[in-house]
């Protein structure tokens, strides 16, 4: 005697198979997703918040940006530049390193972990972002008798700083220094409000950033969608002060 299939049960049976096959492919696209996330974020680009005002009014506190990785082990750095660094120690302050503030355990974890892969803004308390002033091998000096700062004696018209308050610069200083080997002196284009390389002469690093601390270049600001913008490095204001190295 010949059997013949339950045509409802080998339906529901397809039907499974199709349930299971579908999450199957969900998962393996999320875990592809993630993974080339990942990879991006540790090797190409990162995204980073803004968490203080020293680089008014060309970055806002909690203004989005993106940086490339790939600076400067594969692409140089060039005066002007905006980059992304470790603390080279001593530089932080409570005013400067925005504190990330304890919350919900599950809230903080999946935060975390979207920070991780890449997905999210990274909330960190030991990284600065400031404008490259001078490269290794630079005199950098203020102020000549008009009151720019000079790097190799050619005084710089700087329009990405923000106007003064009218009130003193108190962390403009008199110096003059000259810029190690594989290091870069940096400031924060509001120089009123910039704890940066110009004040933190007495630490370890002497003000100096290393080479090696360096994160990336900051490129472009991806949020909020009003302050969408490329960063420039504005060469025409570092023309003349030496060759790039």
């Amino acid at each position: 005697m010949r059997l013949r299939r339950d045509k409802g049960t080998q339906g529901d049976r397809n039907r499974k198979r199709g349930i299971v096959r579908f999450f199957r492919d969900l998962f393996v696209i999320f875990f592809v997703a993630l993974l080339i996330s990942f990879l991006i974020k540790t090797f190409l680009i990162r995204s980073f918040y803004i968490p203080s005002g020293s680089m008014e009014n060309t970055l806002q506190v909690n203004d989005r940006i993106m940086v490339n990785e790939l600076v400067p082990d594969l692409i140089t750095i060039a005066r002007g530049d905006v980059i992304v660094f470790k603390d080279p120690g001593g530089w932080l302050s409570a005013t400067e390193q925005g504190t990330v503030e304890a919350g919900n355990p599950v809230a903080d974890g999946i935060r975390w972990f979207f920070a991780e892969v890449g997905l999210s803004a990274q909330e960190t308390n030991d990284h600065l972002i400031k404008r490259v002033i001078g490269l290794p091998g630079d005199r950098v000096a203020c102020c000549d008798t008009t009151g720019h700062i000079t790097v190799n004696d050619a005084p710089l018209s700087e329009p990405y700083l923000k106007a003064s308050s009218g009130t003193t610069r108190s962390p403009e200083k008199y110096f003059t220094v000259t810029v190690p080997a594989d290091s870069l002196w940096v400031e924060g284009d509001n120089r009123d409000n910039s704890a940066d390389s110009r004040l933190h002469t007495t630490t370890p690093s002497k003000g100096f950033v290393p080479m090696a601390n360096v994160v990336g270049r900051a490129f472009v600001i991806t949020w909020p969608v009003g302050h969408w913008s490329w960063l420039d490095n504005y060469p025409n204001t570092f023309r003349g002060t030496g060759q790039d190295r």
